[in-house]
């Protein structure tokens, strides 16, 4: 997918390639319209574009990857579903109070390895969007998404995970249908499943409302994409009283693809076509499913009791802290 060339569609730091998407499409379609072949004047331009958007993307700072993150055209679950998979079943509701549409989940085969995906889904159009909540889940697509877990462990098939929110629901409504218990129970769940377990982050990735699916034997990020404890606004609004800070805090939370490598948080990165995911859906989805393929195959030639010990030593590792000495403390209060 090529982005058409409309200013409101490029991110600030993005715009020195619109000239070259413009000539590009004013080229093939020039070239279509009179059964021309311009060919050669269309790679000099994509040469040119490739070049700009290598050195543009090469120093992006944190805050810029959590806007490639959210861009407005970047591949969401919904779209991987139907780039990637040869067969796909969805389910629907929780059995107990409705069918949360920000969480898709369904039985889906690629290269005929079946597994059940569970996907965050932000919507397309502002219909689409307004029926999923803007990707933000209310508590019923957490219990969802937690059913279909359990019925994929019952039929032995692996599972895998897309997170890609800012974070779960925080309304009145969400609350009283239990949003922080929901939660808990997914994380507790999901930390015993059975069977082979991969998520992957393809956007954001904020809060308890990412970290809901996030639980699993192997945590996988895609190159532009982010996962923090908060958004930079909200963690510039705590610390700074200020929202605007949100370049600051972006860079303090450690939150980009690389950093959670370095971290340990994350156990991989997924590369990207040039210039982010959205520039490229086809290949994005390429990408995502070859390394789909290769980590359900590593996973599940792992044995069970094996694949369950090291995931719960993965889960017991993550985080540092340091014990602090309070001997002169405790003396000086005896005495």
């Amino acid at each position: 997918m090529a982005i058409r060339p409309l200013a409101s569609h490029y991110l600030p730091f993005e715009l020195p390639v619109k000239p070259h998407d413009e000539r590009i499409c004013k080229l093939e379609d020039l070239s279509k319209q009179n059964n021309m072949d311009l060919s050669a004047d269309i790679a000099q331009q994509v040469a040119a574009r490739e070049k700009v958007l290598a050195e543009i993307f090469s120093k992006l700072t944190p805050w810029e990857r959590v806007q490639v993150a959210r861009h407005v055209h970047r591949p969401q679950t919904g779209d991987y579903v139907e780039l990637m998979c040869e067969d796909f079943v969805e389910l629907h509701g929780d059995r107990a109070f409705a069918d949360d549409r920000a969480i898709l989940c369904g039985l889906a085969m690629m290269d005929g390895v079946r597994f059940l995906l569970a996907g965050q889904h932000k919507g397309r159009d502002i219909q689409e969007r307004q029926a999923c909540n803007f990707g933000l889940p209310q508590p019923e697509g957490y219990r969802k998404a937690l059913k279909k877990m359990l019925l994929a462990e019952k039929l032995q098939l692996p599972i895998v995970t897309f997170i890609d929110t800012k974070g779960a629901a925080p309304d009145v409504g969400a609350e009283e249908r239990g949003q922080s218990e929901a939660i808990a129970r997914n994380l507790m769940l999901m930390s015993g499943l059975k069977v082979p377990l991969l998520c992957i982050v393809i956007g954001e990735g904020g809060s308890g409302g990412a970290l809901a699916l996030g639980v699993g034997d192997r945590l996988l990020i895609q190159e532009y994409a982010y996962f923090s404890v908060i958004s930079p606004e909200g963690c510039a609004s705590i610390l700074w009283k200020d929202a605007e800070r949100k370049e600051e805090a972006a860079a303090a939370l450690k939150l980009t693809a690389p950093e959670l490598v370095a971290l340990g948080l994350m156990d991989g990165i997924i590369p990207e076509p040039r210039g982010g995911a959205q520039r490229d859906h086809q290949a994005a989805a390429r990408t995502l499913r070859a390394a789909i393929l290769k980590n359900l195959r590593e996973l599940q030639s792992v044995p069970l009791d094996q694949l369950l010990e090291q995931r719960y030593r993965k889960l017991r590792s993550l985080g540092k802290y340091r014990e602090a000495v309070l001997h002169n403390i405790g003396a000086a209060t005896l005495g």
